[in-house]
């Protein structure tokens, strides 16, 4: 059994403050056949993660510990929607409907738990960026 723990988190936390992107992914998957997304993503504040979306599933986040707000965009890059996340509150995660373009911002250190169907890049996902261009 893979445990998640304060240990495990505490050790991502550490792992991505040593990385330029400010963020640290734990690979959840028992095989690498696994055609899946389930990973851990400790984060911190200031990283960026492009406005993205998965046309091919549906992401599922839940928020395991910090706070973050989850942003929808339009396809002109117009803020459509943030959901507040905070445990403490008790706001957990939710669904981020398949194709929606989506981002996260980051309030202070986070671990989400992250899964859909297909892995990055396999599954049709792009950046807004990438798709504009």
């Amino acid at each position: 059994m893979i445990q998640i723990d304060k240990a495990l988190l505490d050790d991502l936390f550490e792992k991505a403050k040593e990385s330029d992107r400010l963020r640290m992914n734990y690979d959840l998957r028992t095989s690498t056949s696994d055609n899946s997304q389930r990973m851990l993503n400790a984060m911190l504040p200031g990283t960026v993660v492009p406005v993205h979306r998965h046309p091919q599933s549906n992401e599922n986040v839940i928020l395991l510990c910090g706070r973050l707000d989850v942003v929808i965009y339009s396809v002109d890059n117009k803020e459509k929607e943030r959901i507040h996340l905070d445990p403490s509150a008790g706001s957990y995660g939710g669904v981020i409907p398949a194709g929606a373009w989506h981002t996260v911002d980051v309030l202070e250190p986070s671990v989400i738990y992250e899964a859909k169907d297909g892995s990055y890049g396999q599954d049709g996902s792009v950046t807004l960026e990438e798709y504009k261009a």
